[in-house]
């Protein structure tokens, strides 16, 4: 039970995750690089977006 709550709450981070990198304004190419990366890595890729790379995307991909 646990473990399914734990599966269901990645992919809605995930989700959510991607929806806020197609809302930034960078290029397209710098969307499509951070949503792959996001959900390859997983939690490790969520948590690196949340906490750092989300403040900073817009002065990576102008």
């Amino acid at each position: 039970m646990l473990s399914s709550i734990i599966y269901v709450a990645g992919i809605v981070l995930a989700v959510l995750a991607v929806l806020d990198i197609i809302k930034k304004p960078i290029s397209t190419a710098g969307k499509i690089i951070t949503s792959v990366a996001v959900l390859l890595l997983s939690w490790i890729g969520l948590a690196v977006y949340y906490f750092y790379a989300k403040d900073h995307l817009t002065e990576w991909f102008k």
